[in-house]
């Protein structure tokens, strides 16, 4: 079957989770740069990645890239692109989305203005029209500037994949879903280890754990921009990466997974943003300040979002919820902890310097990933008689 280049934005800081995850998918990786993978795939890729990659913001359908440092240039290498081997005559087709870094073209409207233009032009001498209905299928463009390399791709997804369906009604402040899989991927938890959120809100951690655990796939339960495009993706595509979806699913697990938050009223949320997502039977919440976090057993993690003083709390009140953060997770040992959080002061409030921090962009926010590893829990014994 032909390959394929495709195309996968992710957030700053965190693209070899994202190149992990599509290598395990049995994708082939052509290249890895700021904010993005880009990989070779067959047409399944499309329902394939789309539905399974947990840390990915969308898919993007790789049609071109070249050098351009004029409009003119802009115009005439994206008319050269084989557009009409993508979009039909009655297709809806727009530059949904520009960004320019260190090129000389750098307007976003001017780019998408002459981009649109080119494909009206090449398009318009393929099918022998000069007006386009585009009452059909939408191909949203994005194209990406980077040192006058133009690089230009048609988005698979539409509806960011954050947005996995389960979470209508978000918390304050809320960590977004593929974000969240991202920074548990980060940790070595798995399935049968503790995992407590102190600061749960709507539930994004515990739900997207609880979700990896029983191996939902993130993408199951929503619609994409591609499933219209019969004309490059025939349904059965889509039909199939569901299929395999279901067929792995294992919901009978047993996990212990909490979420914790102090406000009711958003573990009344988070509850019902667990039972979209079909794994409320896998999670513990109970409200619970955070200077009551406790558990009797050993070994497990802490992985949260505390409020950041930006967007929730007044900065007068985060060092005392810092202090009672650190004084609960001194007392649980052996234990693992790890913070995504912009608050400067994070460490001298917690009363402990991170083993190790990652610098991520959550959104427009500088955030740091900070990581408190702890002991690992000693082997189990081998079963007399086992290989």
């Amino acid at each position: 079957m032909n390959q394929m280049e495709w195309i996968a934005p992710c957030h700053f800081g965190l693209e070899s989770v994202l190149k992990r995850e599509v290598q395990d998918l049995g994708y082939e990786i052509l290249q890895v740069e700021d904010g993005r993978v880009t990989f070779s795939g067959d047409a399944g890729t499309a329902a394939r990645a789309n539905i399974f990659l947990r840390t990915a913001e969308r898919v993007l359908l790789k049609v071109g890239s070249f050098r351009a440092e004029t409009f003119e240039e802009l115009f005439d290498r994206t008319r050269e692109i084989p557009w009409e081997e993508h979009i039909p005559s009655d297709g809806k087709f727009w530059v949904s989305k520009a960004a320019s870094v260190k090129s000389r073209l750098f307007s976003p409207s001017d780019i998408q203005s002459i981009m649109k233009k080119a494909m009206v032009s090449r398009l318009g001498e393929r099918y022998h029209i000069e007006w386009f209905p585009e009452n059909g299928a939408a191909y949203p463009v994005r194209v990406f500037l980077m040192k006058d390399i133009v690089t230009v791709g048609i988005d698979t997804t539409g509806i960011s994949l954050h947005k996995r369906g389960y979470r209508p009604a978000a918390g304050k402040a809320p960590i977004a879903e593929n974000l969240a899989a991202a920074l548990i991927m980060l940790t070595p938890w798995k399935k049968d280890r503790i995992l407590v959120d102190p600061f749960c809100g709507s539930g994004t951690f515990p739900i997207e754990a609880a979700m990896m655990a029983a191996n939902i796939a993130p993408g199951m339960n929503r619609s994409f921009t591609a499933e219209d495009w019969t004309n490059v993706f025939p349904k059965k595509y889509w039909y199939e990466a569901v299929n395999e979806a279901q067929d792995l699913i294992d919901d009978r697990i047993v996990t212990d997974i909490q979420g914790y938050d102090a406000d009711a009223d958003v573990l009344r949320t988070a509850r019902k943003n667990a039972e979209a997502a079909g794994v409320e039977h896998l999670i513990h919440f109970q409200q619970r300040e955070v200077k009551e976090l406790s558990h009797p057993k050993k070994y497990g993690f802490i992985i949260t979002n505390p409020p950041y003083g930006e967007r929730l709390e007044d900065k007068a009140t985060l060092p005392q919820i810092y202090r009672d953060f650190g004084e609960a997770f001194r007392k649980l040992d052996s234990w693992s902890a790890y913070m995504i959080t912009s608050y400067e002061d994070a460490q001298r409030y917690f009363g402990r310097k991170a083993d190790r921090n990652r610098k991520i962009y959550n959104g427009m926010i500088r955030t740091y990933f900070y990581q408190y590893p702890g002991p690992k829990p000693p082997g189990k014994r081998r079963t007399e008689g086992t290989v």
